[in-house]
């Protein structure tokens, strides 16, 4: 049996969210935790500082008699956020994290539905929430984080805060020695899904651990971060905010999207999560600066060049190519994708120029990682290997060989809020069925074909999954998006495919295209060569606007309008 070509990563043990905190004030203390702007000015909070405001927001929490309770937070990513987050997983209570962009009657559902006690929100939702507190009867407390005053039970985040910090020093030891079940539910996400369905997925702390310590073995992190993408959302919050305090990095947080390259060159960071479509945002723009500079022929030739210097051990990636790398702060090494499939050729874009793109798959049920690419293992075209904890197994395999990814093992969610039917469908003897189509390859690297649901099985009785030919379109410059699917004969079967594609006029005017359906015949004809002819595309769409999205920028496939 050949060597296994990597090694796991040694990650220190912990057991508990509150040893994890504990672990990161006793070997890094005096750290900085966190960078972000406040009032125009950049504000350090070291590991042992954000270590005492989690014990005075605890504590305030105690006395309000909730600390056993569910606690929701709605709002931008901001520190206090992630305060109010570290908290509760310390305390015995469930934290409730609501996506900030849903209609915000939707946001009132998840409220109530999750039971919660207390929630925690931003300036935005100031009014909302005066105006429909009676609405959600089972809230106790509305803190605002940017209030200034009490008034009721709406309170003032810094004043809460304040309080709690008093109470603890004058020796209020009640949240501080507050210990909860591991396998109990800690952490309750509602995802958005593109069927529009809200399921509250149940994490235990011992899932969120479990994902920490075995996800680190498998894909380590450096030592400063951007985080950037929404905090509600696992991959963040667990991948990202987690991990990153287990390792004792610095966490920068980025304010908004519009800032994002520029805080990259003032914070410098070493490494960032990111999912697919932003890292296609930078390919482009890199493409795009290139082209107008006249030095794209240059760049790919200097990628060319520097591939066969590495053959032979000589890497100057960071020399050559010191212009892109400068203009991300200069540091950066290592780009964390995950969230929606990528495509292998931006991988190799990246690593060409001297950043590695790590592509991992995860789902909220899994609290939320499944599988990475290790750091000496890495191939664009697969997820990467499983975590130590996760078993993988494949049921309903298609003749092609690609069956649905069925998950076991630690990270596996405890079942869906007050739905235990919806639970019974998904959890079987232990298996997660994630509705997630694949394989492994044979070095057991975990390859993701499509969603089961997006399945398109033609009258020849081919099965296709539209994300695979989606890959192949989406590598045309000027295809802003695209969506594949099958269209029914007379019969109502299901026996050719069409493309249905939103062109970005930008590119279209940059690239000289006056005829644009004409080229996206050719450019899609050849794109799609490769492919087997039964995936080949019968009819091209042209759409005048964006597709419908989730709120984490996913397609709603199910909102299309077939012909």
């Amino acid at each position: 049996m050949s060597k296994q070509p990597y090694q796991y990563y040694a990650v220190e043990r912990f057991g508990s969210i509150k040893e994890m905190m504990e672990l990161a004030v006793k070997e890094a203390g005096d750290r900085v935790a966190f960078k972000f702007h406040k009032d125009g000015q950049t504000v350090d909070v070291t590991y042992r500082e954000f270590y005492a405001d989690t014990l005075a927001i605890g504590t305030a929490l105690v006395s309000l008699g909730c600390g056993d309770r569910h606690i929701a937070m709605v709002g931008e990513n901001s520190y206090d956020w992630i305060s109010v987050y570290l908290s509760v997983l310390k305390s015995s209570g469930v934290y409730v994290p609501i996506d900030k962009e849903l209609p915000f009657g939707d946001i009132m559902n998840i409220v109530n539905d999750s039971d919660s006690e207390v929630v925690f929100y931003t300036k935005r939702f100031e009014d909302d929430f005066m105006e429909n507190a009676s609405k959600m009867p089972k809230v106790r407390y509305f803190i605002g984080i940017n209030r200034e005053e009490d008034f009721g039970n709406f309170l003032s985040f810094e004043i809460f805060k304040a309080k709690g910090k008093e109470l603890y020093e004058d020796g209020d030891e009640t949240y501080a020695s507050m210990t909860s079940d591991p396998s109990a539910l800690k952490m309750l996400v509602y995802t958005s899904g593109t069927t529009g369905m809200q399921k509250g997925v149940m994490l235990s702390e011992h899932n969120l651990v479990s994902s920490v310590y075995y996800g680190l073995q498998v894909s380590t992190v450096y030592t400063r971060s951007l985080s950037v993408l929404p905090y509600n959302h696992t991959y963040e919050a667990v991948s990202g905010l987690l991990v990153s305090i287990h390792k004792h990095v610095t966490i920068c947080i980025n304010e908004n999207l519009k800032v994002v390259l520029k805080n990259l060159q003032e914070y410098k960071p070493d490494f960032i999560y990111l999912v697919p479509a932003f890292v296609e945002v930078f390919y482009k723009k890199i493409m795009a600066n290139a082209r107008q500079t006249g030095k794209e022929q240059t760049l790919l030739k200097m990628i060319k060049v520097s591939n066969g210097l590495r053959r032979v051990g000589i890497d100057l990636r960071r020399t050559m190519f010191a212009t892109v790398h400068k203009a991300f702060g200069g540091n950066l090494r290592k780009i964390v994708c995950g969230g929606s499939p990528l495509r292998p050729e931006l991988g190799e874009f990246f690593d060409g120029i001297g950043i590695s793109l790590i592509n991992g798959y995860g789902i909220t049920e899994c609290s939320p990682l499944v599988s990475a690419n290790h750091d000496d293992f890495n191939d664009w075209t697969t997820v990467g290997i499983p975590l130590p904890c996760c078993k993988i197994k494949f049921d309903n395999i298609t003749p092609d060989g690609d069956g649905e990814i069925c998950v076991k093992g630690d990270v596996v969610m405890l079942g869906y809020y007050k739905q235990p039917e919806l639970t019974a469908e998904v959890l079987r003897d232990g298996w997660f069925y994630t509705g997630d189509y694949g394989r492994m390859n044979d070095k057991g690297q975990l390859i993701i074909t499509g969603r089961k649901k997006n399945l398109i099985v033609l009258t020849n009785g081919k099965n296709v999954f539209p994300e695979e030919i989606e890959n192949y379109i989406a590598d045309i410059p000027y295809v802003a998006e695209v969506v594949v699917y099958g269209l029914r004969n007379e019969h109502g079967l299901e026996d050719s495919l069409c493309a249905e594609v939103f062109l970005s006029e930008e590119k279209l005017k940059e690239l000289g295209i006056a005829d644009p359906a004409a080229a996206i015949k050719a450019d899609i004809t050849k794109a799609v060569e490769p492919l087997p002819h039964y995936k080949h595309i019968a009819k091209i769409k042209i759409r005048d606007t964006e597709f419908e999205k989730t709120t984490t920028k996913k397609i709603r496939r199910n909102k299309i309008v077939k012909d």
